[in-house]
């Protein structure tokens, strides 16, 4: 029997001479662009000062959660880190270095049950919904909590377009 190795070579090197690209099995598809809209013209404008974790950071001597997203949970108390938890703390911090100049956007409820101002974060720089960006990257999952559910659908969408394209925690840990 002969080995088809020869023919393989053969159709492969005709498509890259050819130009066909993107044909070689594994290869993932290009991410979306990132998400840049004008922030909105109703929101508090402030800097950030750090990141605590994946969806929670200081601003302007605020702590702010993020709406409408959830992270990995880091190592606290004696429980283990979930799965992602140091990538998405990571990731969040190269979003939203120290200095970064934000604006604060409020949906329905400004304030969570431990006191943290809730927001929408946009980079002022170039209008990226941090948010969003977290979703659409795979470090965060949604998290809708009524009433405070203005950008749910948009969340809703890139999650299930992360989750489809594995990209972060969707293809690193186990998800149910």
């Amino acid at each position: 029997m002969r080995s088809p190795f020869p023919i393989l070579a053969a159709v492969l090197a005709s498509a890259l001479a050819s130009g066909v690209t993107g044909c070689v099995v594994g290869t993932p598809p290009p991410e979306p662009p990132v998400l840049r809209t004008p922030p909105p013209a109703e929101g508090v404008p402030g800097e950030v000062e750090t990141v605590i974790d994946g969806d929670t950071l200081v601003v302007s001597g605020r702590r702010v959660r993020l709406i409408g997203i959830d992270t990995p949970e880091l190592a606290r108390a004696g429980r283990p880190a979930d799965c992602y938890a140091a990538e998405a703390l990571a990731r969040t911090a190269v979003l939203l270095p120290k200095r970064t100049a934000v604006l604060l956007v409020a949906d329905v409820e400004p304030i969570d049950r431990f006191g943290r101002v809730l927001a929408y974060v946009y980079r002022r720089s170039d209008g990226m919904l941090v948010n969003a960006e977290l979703i659409r990257e795979g470090y965060a999952t949604t998290l809708t909590i009524p009433p405070n559910v203005r950008l749910a659908d948009l969340l809703v969408g890139l999650q299930r377009q992360a989750r489809v394209a594995g990209r972060g925690l969707w293809g690193a840990c186990a998800m149910t």
